[in-house]
């Protein structure tokens, strides 16, 4: 309900703003980067579905989606067409699907574009291309805010757009339309116009819990503010940064009606995806056996090795992040490596590196300072993006 009321304002603001604000050339050439990486990664997917096929000695490809139909893509099909409990189903139906898990923004929003594209995967993947779109030029600009350079926000969306994950944000998945909300919401706040980034963030936490951590990263940014200054006309702003909590609170509540658990997201989590609280080295802990250990096939063994590359990567962005005092950020990606730190295992943490903008500025500076960092970094991404694309794109990706 707060979507349908929301988005549409969301998105006539966001058409005034870019229409006022005109699209500069550094916006297009961040555009034209963001075209031409999408139409490789098509490229990529056409021959993973003639190179690659389920069974050997297939005569025919794959169908022309086929290549995006896959994991949690899957899950957000059945929750649009379907709904959450479809035929009274639910979690003590044996063999549940556990899709309570995932929040109904990006449902709710390939449902409303299902109406107009009949094909769901197709569906899924233009709300991304045009999320992805909206996503990397908010990035650009917060890049070219946070650093001095010129060519601050096109090395960003480069390095960005040509990360190990970049899969992730055409695919029928959450990062780009989270991202197409998260970003602008924090360009908003950078700006002071905390109505903006509260709509935009609450936005943000119908598509991924993840919002909740934006909303305290700029709950302290709201506050820095005040203490720098700004006094009484800031703190008249104080209740736009209580509306984020509303989707999420709306959401447990529909749980709540149909399952009678308020926290129905939280327990579908931990009986899917292992996601049960476990001390910070007790994750760590199974997670290096999975790697490291003998424990798992190959496949599986390289997933866990990326999930512990991508921690470190993390924990050393938050170390760098307070050492340069950005408490706001600290907050944002600290809670987010909490949250994915502190499960049976670590899931999903080379897809969340995505989220955390803070990164990508980071890598652009220091390939500004450092020219040779671009290469080194080009050099290492590129195989590696390659890989991740087609481990995902042949149905590979969980092992």
């Amino acid at each position: 309900m707060f979507l349908a009321f929301a988005l549409p304002a969301w998105l006539a603001a966001m058409r005034h703003r870019w229409a006022a604000a005109r699209l500069t050339p550094a916006d297009r050439s961040v555009l034209w980067l963001y075209l031409l990486t999408r139409v490789s990664l098509w490229i990529t997917a056409h021959f993973a579905r003639w190179l690659f096929p389920d069974r050997s000695g297939t005569r025919a490809a794959a169908p022309v989606l086929a290549p995006f139909q896959h994991w949690d893509a899957n899950h957000y099909l059945h929750i649009a067409r379907d709904g959450y409990f479809p035929a009274g189903s639910g979690p003590w139906t044996s063999g549940w699907d556990n899709r309570e898990a995932f929040f109904p923004g990006y449902p709710v929003l390939l449902r409303a574009v299902h109406t107009v594209v009949p094909d769901w995967t197709a569906a899924g993947l233009l709300i991304s291309f045009v999320a992805g779109a909206v996503a990397v030029l908010a990035l650009a600009r917060i890049a070219r805010a946070y650093l001095p350079e010129d060519a601050a926000g096109h090395r960003t969306a480069v390095l960005f757009l040509l990360s190990p994950c970049a899969v992730f944000l055409a695919a029928g998945y959450t990062e780009a339309l989270f991202l197409a909300f998260a970003l602008p919401a924090w360009l908003a706040a950078m700006r002071h116009r905390w109505a903006a980034a509260a709509v935009l963030t609450a936005l943000g936490t119908t598509v991924r819990v993840s919002g909740l951590f934006l909303a305290a990263a700029i709950g302290l940014l709201f506050l820095l503010s005040v203490r720098a200054g700004e006094g009484r006309r800031t703190w008249r702003s104080a209740g736009w940064t209580l509306l984020p909590a509303l989707p999420p609170a709306a959401y447990s509540w529909y749980l709540h009606a149909h399952t009678g658990d308020w926290m129905a997201w939280k327990h579908a989590q931990e009986r899917g995806w292992y996601r049960t609280f476990h001390t910070p080295w007790e994750a760590w802990a199974n997670t290096w056996t999975g790697a490291f250990g003998g424990t798992q096939s190959t496949g599986y063994a390289f997933m866990f090795q990326a999930e512990l590359a991508a921690m470190l990567v993390g924990l050393a962005l938050v170390a760098l992040l307070v050492r340069r005092r950005r408490w706001p950020e600290v907050v944002y990606v600290a809670l987010s490596l909490w949250a994915l730190g502190t499960s049976y295992w670590y899931t999903s943490i080379p897809r969340a590196t995505l989220l955390w903008w803070p990164l990508w500025i980071g890598l652009a500076a220091l390939s500004l300072r450092r020219p040779w960092f671009r290469t080194a970094y080009l050099c290492v991404a590129a195989p590696v993006t390659t890989l991740v694309a087609l481990t995902f794109l042949t149905g590979r990706w969980a092992g």
